[in-house]
């Protein structure tokens, strides 16, 4: 047998902290990077004679992500108690919800295929682990804030898909403005199912659990490992064991961490000390209205009002601070495809080398849109325009007074360019023959000398245009 014949099944579980300025039962701060357990109560603690009540903000945001992944929402909702033992949950049980989770039956389109949203439900986070050397300690800043789970039904196929179906997700997360979805302090987190079955079967195969996913591209490598794995012990007569496996990023494996608890483990029962809640339909309807367009229809608009290809609408649409930045560009400008061009790739460098936000930066939109008109109209080439740029990120100047300031604008003059040309042409005869005897790209290494001698202020296609003047006059 070869992979071919099996078909990769795929769940995922998507664990987001909610922007709520209090836990999701007491009024505990849920500021990040505290001084380790200074955020903390007798309820979070789970001390004997305490009471929770339910956060009202985290329970809207809740409502609000599952109307935005169509989900239908429950008339009547509670909260269960989640019974496990571990060093970071203090009760030895977890406020979650079972059997009536808020939202139900949602979904995402990934490409136009629809993946299934199971469940959307609140319940509050776990405390978090230090281990050291010798022993292991516990922070229970992390334990009760407001978390919502996320699952997916069995519907992704590949670890792309995967990957994409989270992208997503996050996006949609980030546009409603319910979290920060920050992997690297743990606000976003990500359990994924897998199970490979002979394509011509019926059944699912036995699954395993991954864990300790902390980034997408751990996703995607954890569930090509465990797919090359689990091919491996079904292709040789053996048997998959259901469990849930850690994923080492450095040795990039994954690895047996206990058997895979299902609901009867955790003895599933009604929190007694919470009331049932109905969700009526005017809190429905006020929560629905209040929700902005979302990445793929903002897509879909910009690719039938501006022209832009699906991908460069992607990519605007990825980040909600970009889009609102490039259409923040529009009132100046209208050719969305330049914009969007410059947005996507100086900009965006510029953005990536200070690790900010478009909103963080100097640049104003309209100050972007008139360093581009600069380059429409010929005053700065491409190589000047960037230098510029990067000016205005350093310094917030208009890029008016900066090409200015530097001298930066572009020598489009024949009669200066032929004087640069003149002193080209006589150091590179070599080069001047080879375009004479039809290589083409020799006339592409005379422009780059003369930008090179201009220190990149020469008009490009002027140059290219006196070169082959010059040339094929025979003035050489």
């Amino acid at each position: 047998m070869n992979k071919n014949d099996f078909e990769i099944v795929i769940g995922l579980e998507v664990h987001v902290q909610l922007n709520t300025a209090s836990k999701a039962f007491c009024s505990c701060s849920t500021n990040f990077g505290s001084t380790s357990n200074s955020q903390t109560c007798p309820i979070c603690l789970g001390l004997p004679g305490t009471l929770p009540v339910l956060n009202k903000a985290a329970f809207e945001l809740a409502i609000k992500v599952a109307l935005a992944l169509d989900c239908k929402l429950q008339e009547t909702t509670r909260f269960d108690r989640k019974n496990y033992f571990y060093p970071d949950l203090p009760k030895n049980f977890q406020i979650s919800q079972y059997d009536l989770p808020l939202g139900y039956d949602g979904s995402i389109k990934i490409n136009d295929t629809p993946i299934r949203v199971k469940r959307v439900h609140l319940e509050e986070d776990a405390g978090k682990l230090i281990h050291e050397e010798n022993s292991s300690l516990v922070d229970y800043n992390r334990a009760g804030i407001a978390l919502l789970e996320i699952v997916s039904e069995p519907d992704i196929h590949s670890s792309d898909q995967a990957y994409d179906y989270l992208k997503s997700l996050k996006a949609i997360l980030m546009y409603l403005g319910v979290s920060s979805c920050d992997m690297e302090k743990g606000i976003l987190r990500c359990d994924a199912n897998i199970s490979l079955k002979p394509k011509e079967a019926k059944d699912l195969g036995v699954k395993t659990e991954l864990k300790n996913l902390n980034s997408f591209k751990a996703v995607k490598l954890s569930l090509e490992y465990e797919t090359e794995r689990q091919f491996n012990i079904l292709n040789s007569g053996g048997k998959i064991i259901q469990e849930t496996r850690l994923w080492d990023a450095k040795k990039l494996q994954s690895v047996s961490m206990r058997s895979k608890e299902e609901a009867k483990d955790y003895r599933y029962f009604p929190e007694p000390d919470l009331p049932i809640f109905r969700i009526s339909k005017e809190l429905e309807q006020k929560i629905k209205v209040s929700i902005i367009e979302l990445p793929q229809a903002r897509q879909k608009r910009f690719m039938e009002n501006l022209g832009l290809s699906a991908y460069d609408a992607s990519v605007l649409t990825d980040s909600k601070n970009l889009a609102d930045y490039f259409e923040e560009c529009l009132k100046f400008g209208q050719d969305g495809k330049k914009i969007s061009n410059w947005l996507m790739g100086a900009f965006q460098e510029e953005l990536n080398k200070r690790s900010i936000e478009p909103k963080e930066s100097k640049v104003k939109p309209k100050e972007l849109v008139d360093l581009i008109a600069m380059v429409e109209k010929n005053i700065l080439n491409n190589l000047s325009a960037k230098q510029v740029l990067t000016f205005m990120f350093d310094t917030g100047a208009a890029p008016e007074i900066i090409v200015k300031e530097k001298n930066l604008a572009q020598i489009s003059d024949s009669k200066e360019l032929e004087q640069i040309i003149e002193i080209v042409i006589k150091e590179n005869q070599n080069s001047i023959n080879d375009y004479s005897q039809g290589k083409t790209n020799a006339l592409m290494f005379l422009v780059g000398q003369v930008m090179r001698l201009s220190k990149g202020k020469a008009n490009p296609k002027v140059v290219a245009e006196l070169l082959e003047n010059k040339i094929n006059g025979g003035k050489t």
